[in-house]
């Protein structure tokens, strides 16, 4: 069940808490003026678990320096949690991180099924 995320005007989103991930479902814009309530709550969500987190950013219009700034950051923290980010992309996403060469850290994926599959289908090492 989704529940409502209280970010700002220019930034929206769901929750929705499943066994072991997270999803956020985002519409509008995460910069400079999103970027301090995204991730107040977004940490503050990864914290009370579980520690698997995927954004779904496909509806996302725009992403600045700041928000991928925070996608590190939430990046970083999931790994202290012993859980991973997952981020649901869009081209105009994928380009900014591609721009500034993040795309081998930040872990991008066509869509929520994909996303989901990377952190259910953990392959096991052979």
């Amino acid at each position: 069940m989704s529940e409502p995320l209280s970010l700002t005007q220019s930034l929206r989103g769901t929750r929705e808490v499943r066994d072991d991930y997270q999803v956020f479902r985002l519409t509008g814009l995460i910069d400079a003026f999103s970027e301090s309530a995204f991730r107040k709550v977004i940490t503050k969500c990864l914290d009370d678990g579980p520690a698997n987190i995927i954004l779904d950013l496909s509806k996302i219009e725009f992403l600045d320096s700041s928000g991928l700034g925070v996608l590190v950051q939430l990046a970083k923290k999931a790994q202290e949690h012993q859980g991973q980010l997952q981020i649901v992309t869009n081209p105009r996403v994928t380009q900014t991180v591609k721009m500034v060469r993040l795309e081998k850290f930040l872990p991008l994926q066509p869509d929520l099924a994909t996303a989901i599959a990377q952190i259910t289908d953990q392959p096991s090492a052979s």
